[in-house]
């Protein structure tokens, strides 16, 4: 894939494809689309060519269509609207919570503990079905040259805007050919996303072929099919996942939380144990080596950040929730306790271990600019 135009890419076979604010759209399937987009793009319509992509959403979508003049406010205004503004006139509803709360769920805790535990200083990393780039940002501010490829355009275009504007965003599907080189990544992962995709052995192929040398291939929140789940998806067990992944280190994703939360090494799960695991969690690769303590390279922010109070806290320190549906689905596994002190805004100091716990806990988050 190489630059066309300012706003265009060509693929291997000559193809041209829109290229908006530096986002390839490539997704198979949806070429009139492109096509579309492009020739708004050449003529100068930037912001007709946005409105068209950002309608784009993936096949497991079963929430409204974006509205239009929404979507052509949501160009106009991007410089000022915050993230939570950009994500209700995107009409992702529970999707915007999630979202919106994600710095401090136990998914993305999970997430953050699987890779420090296994891949703990990463210099290149390749995330697939990135969403808004949660866990890219967090490798980004730690030094980490960062890619993200996902299926719908807006999650890429939110990334680009309010999360990590230094990534390398790509928009295409999972099942199709990846423009990217083999071996060049020290980290590729998948977070929350592997159940969703299909073929699974063919994509693992294709994030195995991406790994360096001494590279490490973390994919977690994988959900178990014998549990009862919120989400929609490919499911698996704990039977198909074992199969898949040999020599792989297999963890109860809840068990990584707790890892993060305590500050030690995440145990490996086996047999009964996993089986019993409401979502699975690996790590595998030819970089893969016995887990590390989870103490505080992506476990907490660098010293001297801007914290936040988490916004899950009413101005009286008391837990709320966004839905009930997120209540469900997260509290019973929540790191942050039901009442807090935390202030409303501190600079994390080392010399201030209590501070260091509220952020470890995420009673205090690092936010985005533009929450």
């Amino acid at each position: 894939m190489i630059a066309d135009t300012a706003h265009s890419v060509r693929d291997a076979q000559g193809r041209r494809w829109p290229a908006p604010d530096g986002i390839a759209f490539l997704r198979t399937g949806r070429e009139a689309l492109a096509a579309a987009a492009l020739e708004r793009l050449d003529n100068g319509d930037r912001t007709g060519a946005l409105v068209l992509l950002l309608g784009d959403q993936d096949d497991w979508w079963q929430g409204p269509t974006a509205d239009p003049v929404a979507l052509r406010e949501l160009v106009t205004r991007r410089e000022t609207l915050t993230l939570r503004q950009a994500m209700a006139l995107l009409a992702w509803g529970p999707v915007a919570d999630y979202f919106a709360h994600r710095w401090s769920d136990p998914t993305f805790l999970a997430g953050l503990a699987l890779v420090e535990a296994h891949c703990p200083a990463p210099s290149s990393v390749f995330e697939l079905a990135c969403g808004i780039g949660h866990h890219l940002r967090e490798l980004a501010l730690r030094g980490a040259a960062v890619t993200g490829a996902d299926v719908v355009f807006a999650k890429l275009w939110i990334a680009r805007h309010w999360l990590v504007p230094e990534a390398r965003l790509i928009c295409m599907d999972a099942a199709q050919d990846w423009p990217l080189p083999d071996g060049a990544f020290d980290l590729v992962a998948c977070q929350d996303a592997f159940y969703f995709l299909e073929p699974k052995p063919a994509i693992l192929a294709r994030l195995h072929r991406l790994l360096a040398p001494l590279g490490v291939l973390a994919i977690g929140h994988v959900h178990n099919r014998d549990w009862p789940n919120f989400s929609t998806g490919s499911a698996m067990t704990a039977t198909e996942l074992t199969a898949m992944f040999p020599g792989a280190a297999l963890y109860d994703d809840t068990e990584l939380t707790e890892a993060l939360a305590a500050g030690r090494a995440p145990k490996v799960a086996h047999g009964e144990a996993l089986a019993a695991a409401e979502a699975f969690a690996i790590a595998t690769g030819p970089g893969l080596r016995p887990a590390c303590a989870v103490q505080g390279g992506l476990a907490l922010p660098a010293s001297g950040t801007s914290l936040s109070r988490n916004p899950l806290y009413d101005d009286g320190g008391r837990r709320v929730w966004p839905s009930e549906r997120y209540s469900r689905e997260y509290g019973s596994r929540a790191t942050y306790p039901e009442t807090t002190s935390a202030p409303s805004r501190a600079i994390l100091d080392a010399a201030q271990p209590a501070l260091r716990e509220q952020a470890r806990r995420r009673e205090l988050v690092a936010l985005p600019e533009r929450w």
